[in-house]
């Protein structure tokens, strides 16, 4: 097992040069110095530092991680800054007076900390310095907890964001972790792990209304650039760097926007929030099924298939001879749910209240009240395959991935359609099985691998966002020309030419959070 990179601290730097690939720091450069001279502008001096963490692509293991499987996520160059100032409260209590770079759309606040020392978070509204808040709330409680006489300090915060919103690439676990990077750091505690700033912010993204499963949170954080990371939840959160073959030809992952904005703190309810129900309705249901009590865990509402394997796996109802490895495991799972969840159409309240020996008063107040769902149907058996399916993929990818180098031309090539087959595979089966694709994301698809694709499927919550391919370097132009022609000319002809350049992106794995202060040696000092 190799290195988890969770207990590593989050760096501290003077300088953008370990941030950002070489063609993007002149660029980059340029907006760090907008953002500190409109905080300089806004509050009358310069900021003491900034707290950046990223977005992420995941290459493969989509919608498993909040039923505790892997997946294989890595950072992007797109994130969000925060630009801080701190000083000592006049009063008893302090204040956080927080602005946008971009004013016009998202107005400055100003509120107080609670005499918990915490902040109050409406959920109910979709207000743009929640996601602060959430991040502040969790950074607030792990400094009250660790600190017995802690007492806040009063910030000034600008914040600057390039990560779209509602595109797939996670701009509210970015924002969310940036948001408590920054608080943490600002009230004096200089040395945080991974682990810490990962954890908190899982809990807090889902004080503003997502499930959150844990893999947008640690691709942001734990992210090394240039390569990807391996992110293990069972039996502990794992993060280990990986890196990709050396082939012939060489390749790239490209990342292309749908324009189909899918925000899941606005759909949630019957999107990305009544997924999460259904995968841990259908652990219960099987487990009800099996006479078996899942442990309950780290998952989103505490039970999961991951929880349900582990516990039919030590039972007696397991096979006298164990599968040797997590493979078969999860292959003997698959047929578990096919068994025990026969009906394609879906499972009512009545008939999951009725196996689960309860009421349907209860379920509803068990599973659908913290995060409220709208559903009269559960499609439990295909919820649960994808799960299980995807796991498998993930499996297979890893282990093409730590296979010996290829020697030749054909063994890359070999390697690569293999990669690209699994990630063929999930797209499949998050458009019929999962149902999380849309129309748009499956025309981009199916243009990219006509023009030369390995692989090609959607990434993050799906129903709308981005999309991610694995092409040969050599493609790679003639894959934007197509999706230019074929998707954006066709499906958007008044989109400027502007945006069809922002759409796309040809992505190197990027680092992740990261604080950069200002001081006598930072590049930065305006």
């Amino acid at each position: 097992m190799g290195h988890n990179a969770m207990d590593e601290p989050i760096p501290v730097n003077a300088s953008l040069d370990a941030l950002y690939p070489k063609d993007a720091l002149e660029s980059e450069s340029r907006r760090w110095k907008s953002l500190v001279s409109i905080f300089n502008s806004s509050f009358g001096h310069k900021p003491a530092f900034v707290a950046r963490s990223p977005g992420r692509v995941n290459i493969i293991g989509e919608h498993i991680d909040y039923s505790l499987y892997d997946c294989l996520p890595a950072g992007i160059a797109a994130d969000v800054a925060i630009a801080v100032s701190t000083s000592t409260p006049s009063d008893s209590k302090a204040s956080i007076s927080i602005a946008n770079v971009h004013a016009e759309k998202f107005k400055p606040q100003t509120f107080q900390l609670n005499e918990n020392h915490s902040v109050d978070i409406d959920s109910s509204t979709h207000e743009w310095t929640n996601y602060f808040k959430a991040g502040a709330v969790g950074a607030l409680a792990l400094l009250s907890k660790t600190q017995p006489n802690f007492k806040p300090i009063s910030m000034e915060i600008m914040v600057d964001g390039t990560v779209p919103a509602g595109g797939g690439l996670s701009s509210s676990a970015a924002f969310v972790c940036a948001s408590a990077l920054a608080v943490i750091f600002g009230n004096g505690v200089r040395t945080i792990t991974k682990r810490s700033l990962v954890e908190l912010a899982i809990v807090s993204e889902r004080s503003v209304g997502v499930n959150s499963g844990g893999m947008d949170q640690t691709g942001s954080v734990c992210s090394i650039s240039g390569n990807a990371l391996h992110v293990s939840f069972f039996p502990e959160l794992r993060a280990e760097t990986v890196s990709f073959p050396s082939v012939d030809p060489p390749v790239t992952f490209m990342i292309a926007q749908s324009y189909v904005t899918s925000d899941k703190h606005v759909t949630g309810p019957v999107c990305y929030n009544l997924r999460v129900v259904e995968v841990t309705l259908a652990a219960e249901y099987v487990a009800a099924q099996l006479n078996l009590t899942l442990p309950k865990d780290e998952s989103s509402l505490g039970k999961s298939l991951r929880g349900l394997q582990e516990a039919y796996f030590s039972s007696p109802q397991a096979p006298k001879h164990l599968p040797d490895n997590e493979g078969d495991r999860i292959k003997h799972m698959l047929s578990l749910v096919k068994n025990n969840l026969p009906d394609k159409g879906g499972y009512d309240r009545q008939q999951i209240s009725d196996a689960l020996k309860t009421s349907v008063p209860e379920l509803e107040k068990r599973y659908m009240t913290k995060f409220p769902i709208r559903a009269d149907r559960f499609m439990l058996r295909q919820r649960a395959q994808h799960v299980y399916s995807e796991a498998l993929r993930v499996q297979k990818f890893m282990s093409l991935m730590n296979s010996p180098p290829p020697k030749t031309q054909e063994e890359s090539e070999r390697l690569l359609q293999g990669l690209g087959q699994l990630m063929n595979e999930t797209q499949d089966s998050c458009r019929d099985v999962f149902e999380c694709s849309c129309p748009e994301l499956d025309n981009i698809c199916q243009i990219a691998r006509k023009h030369g694709a390995f692989g090609s499927r959607l990434t993050g919550a799906g129903w709308g966002g981005c999309t991610v391919h694995l092409v040969p370097k050599d493609k790679a132009e003639s894959i934007r020309k197509a999706w230019e022609q074929e998707y954006y000319a066709k499906k958007y002809p008044d989109l400027s030419k502007e945006k069809v350049q922002e759409a796309i992106v040809i992505s190197e794995p990027g680092q992740g959070a990261m604080i950069i202060e200002f001081g006598t040696t930072s590049d930065l000092d305006i």
